[in-house]
């Protein structure tokens, strides 16, 4: 039975996580899935920053209920 250290490195280690940022091996259970508060904190400033987006596909039709084309109204 493994035991754990240094604030669970080993159980970590067990995973085979990696860093989901810089790809360190492991990441530690403190910071998961990051290895350290650095590199959770540029994940975090990424997503602040609007770095992170959802492609959005844009649609060919319309919504709106005012257009005359789609309403049926001429």
């Amino acid at each position: 039975m493994m035991s754990t250290n240094d604030n669970g490195r080993a159980r970590a280690a067990a995973t085979g996580v990696n860093c989901v940022q810089c790809g360190a091996s492991p990441a530690t259970p403190a910071y998961a899935p990051f290895c350290s508060r650095r590199c959770a904190d540029i994940d975090l400033h990424r997503w602040l920053t609007e770095g992170y987006a959802i492609p959005a596909a844009e649609d060919d039709e319309t919504d709106d209920p005012f257009d005359d084309e789609t309403s049926g109204r001429a």
